[in-house]
């Protein structure tokens, strides 16, 4: 039987992780040879949330994104790359509490076969998610394909990586009507569903925001949900107790291989336990499966509860995940 202290190593070594850790070098590269923004620039969120918030000037926040694929990924599956870039913007957006606006892309392939199914899953992606296509850059003179997406959104209600607070409990939501889109670790529940019913989904998130049942979210990236976890309580300079076996994930999948999986719908709250319920319930409404699976603690150490062990994945005091 695996132990916490295992599961732990395991998941500090996995790609998610190791990719992550690279956000450490941007943003100290960033913080020291950016010049100070103007002053009309109004910055809402410090760099290393899912997007930058920018205030417009009329009580909202203009939020601004981007999302780069690896290189082997958009090789191997270009149609699905393309459809993901699109997916990973948008579920940025809203997982400030936002709506995406519009993307541009980037694209390099040597021709244009690849170059076309890349673009043909983003265009099938931007319909179901409603949100334009509205210019980009391509060189088709590339020896190995490329693709970064942006994307424009606005929210008048922030959710923020930075705002979780002690004694709040830890909501992990996803959407398990799916499968893998083997042999990738990632869980799909978007291509083979109706566009309604994906908007509608994601639109919990402005919505739990504009009610004030939340501050803080994160939507659940490469890292995983774990790292996602990790990433949100760093932020905030908190810590959390998290039971893995209170983690909703499909029935009969590897605890590990599900917990370093990239969901199509995936999300990490923190909530304060009066609005607990009233979260878990517009999500549940939507069949969409949410639990509490920790309480965020001042002490700025995670400690992962898994098969009766207990191990601290992470102090803050002591290691950085992504240095923000």
């Amino acid at each position: 039987m695996k132990t916490a202290s295992e599961l732990c190593e395991q998941l500090l070594g996995s790609r998610g992780f190791v990719h992550k850790r690279d956000i450490q070098s941007a943003l100290a590269a960033i913080s020291a040879d950016s010049a100070t923004p103007p002053s009309t620039l109004k910055l809402a969120v410090p760099n290393g949330d899912d997007c930058a918030a920018i205030e417009d000037g009329h009580g909202g926040y203009l939020l601004y994104a981007i999302e780069g694929l690896v290189e082997d990924f958009v090789q191997a599956s270009p149609w699905f790359a393309g459809y993901c870039s699109v997916m990973v913007n948008v579920s940025d957006i809203y997982a400030m509490g936002g709506t995406p606006t519009a993307v541009v892309n980037a694209i390099w392939s040597q021709g244009t076969e690849v170059a076309s199914q890349v673009l043909a899953g983003m265009s099938n992606a931007a319909n179901k998610y409603r949100v334009p296509i509205v210019g980009g850059h391509c060189n088709y003179q590339s020896p190995k394909p490329q693709l970064a997406v942006s994307i424009l959104g606005h929210a008048q209600h922030l959710l923020t990586s930075f705002d979780a607070k002690p004694g709040e409990s830890l909501i992990v939501v996803f959407d398990l009507r799916g499968a893998y889109e083997e042999p990738y670790p990632y869980w799909n529940a978007s291509t083979t569903s109706q566009s309604n019913r994906l908007i509608d989904d994601l639109s919990l998130l402005p919505l739990i925001a504009k009610k004030g049942l939340c501050k803080a979210a994160k939507d659940i990236s490469m890292a995983g949900c774990i790292g996602t976890m990790l990433m949100l309580l760093e932020c905030s300079k908190v810590g959390a107790h998290i039971d893995v076996a209170a983690i909703p994930k499909p029935h009969g999948i590897d605890d590990l291989k599900w917990l370093t999986s990239f969901p199509s719908f995936g999300f990490v709250l923190s909530v304060e336990d009066t609005h607990v319920n009233e979260v878990l319930a517009l999500f549940n409404e939507r069949q969409l499966s949410a639990n509490v699976v920790g309480q965020v603690s001042k002490e700025r150490t995670v400690h992962l509860n898994y098969q009766n062990t207990s191990a601290c994945i992470m102090d803050f005091e002591k290691n950085q995940f992504i240095g923000a």
